[in-house]
């Protein structure tokens, strides 16, 4: 490597080494669940998506198995050029029914569907009003639209509606939001901002990664879960979370959208798509998801459950109406000695600092799921009393 950036970034790490905030890579060694052996001890895990416990469901990894002897281990080419088979237009129509929607575009992660979908739609002559807290992925795609991005105030929908009345002269307004906030674990305030897009003649987009199979009564998302029908415009999300696929997302909307992104969307055509094994993953979970509803209601008894006996510890908690937990530490330094510490005691669970989150607003995250037993989270609870304890986090 060229030695002036070899110094450089020595010098950077050397930095995060004195603050205490080095992060070093822990290697999973088992498949994913409730509790997983990790660099070689067993722990339980609280720092995946696995919300429904899918990734390791039997009948899943049954059926990508098959696909896998089957189909071999990917498709080798794009999407247009020979990439897609009966499998991926099954899982496009699946996702179609299952979301509501005339149609829908599979991509190879939801990051990929938000930057194609915002670089793909926008010109200079548009606006794109983005949530403060939007993920990363919707934030490089602003970026890499040609449209102005203007961001809104955290569900502050005073300020979004100022905006709003501000941007009457452009060609299109595009209002897009995580349905889940990942950090915070609180939803948007969908129906208002529906409200707004149709007052203002705005599209509304909605990120629904983290609500995919977990909110609404058949898993719909936040459109279910706030009673909405065909007020979302357009919806995207991933298989990589709660279905517990290997990577893989999608945009979901009218024909004449996802017809438009077939053809224009660089980030849909200039790279290979989903393998068949992750298409086939998707349909299973899908399917389990139909068939056993008691998944969701293991999630959220899982979910009440630890999150009473973490407050009943003195832990200061972040409210919210899902499985995403953040257990508020402050002190950056110290919420990475706490996860750790944690560790040690046979719990996986990351501290979050600056900038994933605000300055003095440092967080454990647990991310709770159908897959953990009682005595997973009972043994977590009393790690969590014996290192705060050690740590001075209750003083």
């Amino acid at each position: 490597m060229q030695e002036r950036l070899s110094q450089l970034l020595k010098k950077e790490l050397d930095d995060l080494k004195q603050k205490g905030l080095y992060r070093e890579a822990k290697l999973l060694e088992s498949q994913q669940g409730g509790r997983v052996k990790m660099d070689g001890r067993s722990v339980v895990m609280f720092s995946s998506n696995n919300y429904l416990g899918l990734a390791s469901h039997p009948e899943v990894k049954r059926r990508t198995i098959e696909t896998i002897e089957s189909y071999g281990c990917g498709t080798a080419s794009g999407p247009q050029t020979a990439g897609t088979t009966k499998l991926h237009a099954d899982l496009a129509k699946k996702v179609a029914g299952f979301t509501k929607f005339e149609s829908a575009l599979l991509f190879n992660s939801c990051t990929s569907a938000n930057i194609g979908l915002l670089a793909t739609i926008t010109t200079e002559k548009d606006v794109i009003l983005s949530d403060q807290y939007n993920h990363a992925s919707i934030i490089d795609g602003c970026k890499l639209s040609r449209a102005e991005t203007q961001v809104y105030p955290h569900n502050d929908m005073k300020e979004l509606e100022k905006l709003l009345k501000g941007a009457d002269d452009r060609r299109l307004r595009i209002i897009i939001t995580d349905g889940v906030f990942s950090m915070e674990g609180d939803l948007a305030p969908i129906p208002q901002i529906v409200e707004l897009g149709r007052k203002y003649d705005a599209v509304v987009v909605v990120d629904d990664s983290h609500a995919t199979g977990v909110l609404g009564k058949n898993g719909r998302g936040t459109p279910e879960h706030f009673g909405l029908k065909d007020d979302v415009d357009i919806l995207t999300s991933t298989f990589g979370k709660a279905m517990g696929a290997a990577a893989g997302g999608y945009v979901a909307g009218k024909k004449e959208l996802i017809d438009y992104l077939y053809n224009r969307a660089r980030a849909f055509i200039f790279t290979n798509g989903i393998t068949p094994a992750v298409a086939a993953t998707a349909i299973a979970a899908f399917d389990v998801m139909e068939k056993h509803p008691d998944l969701r209601q293991k999630l959220f008894e899982n979910t009440r459950y630890f999150k009473q006996k973490v407050l009943e510890l003195g832990f200061q908690v972040i409210e919210s109406e899902t499985p995403i937990l953040p257990i508020m530490i402050g002190d950056s330094a110290l919420a990475i000695k706490m996860s750790s510490e944690l560790f040690d005691e046979g719990v996986f669970i990351k501290g979050f600092t600056y900038p994933a989150v605000p300055q003095g607003k440092a967080r454990l995250r647990a991310q709770l799921s159908a897959a953990h037993t009682r005595d997973d989270l009972d043994s977590s609870t009393k790690a969590f009393e014996k290192v705060g304890n050690r740590l001075k986090v209750f003083a």
